[in-house]
């Protein structure tokens, strides 16, 4: 006699539908090996923060010379020129403080007296100088590198201290100084040139400016064609200048304060 096939529910195998927590039934309360967790695991996806993907917390740069943090992204440019041809360096972060103070000072240096030989170099080399003044500040806004791989550059002297820096410095003074001292000079030796040679007693001049109300007395020697008057004395009370006579301005005088007799000498 036949043995019935079993009925649904019944016998040792379990019903053909699928039950709750099975291995192939949605999850539950007691979800088979292959249940979606319900709590994210080591590898979960972070919500991305203000400054980056790691859980809100800011991306800490290493430093690509050393590998020691903070380092601080940037770019230190440098030029150089040559009459004709130039070349424009550029050295990329990110850098701790104390290598990127030590790439700004060197860069900055080597502009400083490398980056002026050229036409176009003449504006290209202050904008250089110029946009290295960003990264200098993010660097020393650092704090000191901590678990470095290599050892940090030596950043130096600073760049004021630095020979191109104070030759630079320099030549600056030099020519704020220079017109001012050109002017200076052209007074003096006007004033020099204008001041008339003073008279001496037996000596000869001749008289350029046109009449002795307008005196322009210049020496001659006394045997030249050219000679007017001769100096006479230095008149005094008791001692007057003769009746034809003329009186020389005091300017002529050593002190520019006493007065010459003029004789004609003709």
């Amino acid at each position: 006699m036949a043995t019935p096939p079993p009925q649904h529910g019944a016998g040792p195998y379990p019903p053909y539908g699928p039950q709750q927590g099975s291995p192939f039934g949605p999850p539950g309360p007691a979800g088979g090996p292959y249940a979606v967790p319900q709590q994210p695991g080591p590898y979960a996806v972070a919500r991305p923060g203000p400054y980056g993907p790691h859980h809100g917390q800011p991306v800490v740069h290493d430093c690509r010379i050393c590998g020691s943090v903070p380092a601080a992204p940037g770019t230190v440019r440098g030029h150089q020129g040559m009459v004709v041809l130039m070349r424009f360096l550029r050295t990329e972060g990110p850098l701790c403080r104390d290598c990127g103070l030590a790439t700004y000072r060197r860069m900055q240096s080597d502009t400083l007296w490398q980056g002026w030989w050229g036409p176009l170099s003449l504006f290209i080399t202050p904008v250089t100088l110029l946009m290295n003044l960003g990264p200098r500040a993010a660097y020393y806004r650092l704090a000191p590198p901590a678990g470095a791989i290599l050892r940090p550059l030596d950043p130096g002297r600073p760049l004021w201290r630095r020979p191109p820096a104070l030759l630079l410095i320099a030549a600056a003074v030099l020519i704020s100084f220079a017109f001012p001292t050109l002017v200076l000079l052209g007074i003096l030796a006007g004033e020099g040139d204008d001041k008339p040679a003073p008279l001496i007693v037996g000596s000869c001049v001749r008289n350029e400016g046109g009449d002795l109300s307008k005196q322009k007395l210049l020496v001659t020697d006394c045997g030249s064609p050219n000679a007017q008057y001769r100096v006479s004395k230095q008149p005094t009370d008791q001692d007057w200048c003769g009746p034809r006579d003329f009186l020389a301005m005091p300017e002529y005088s050593a002190d520019g304060t006493k007065l010459h007799c003029l004789t004609p000498l003709r």
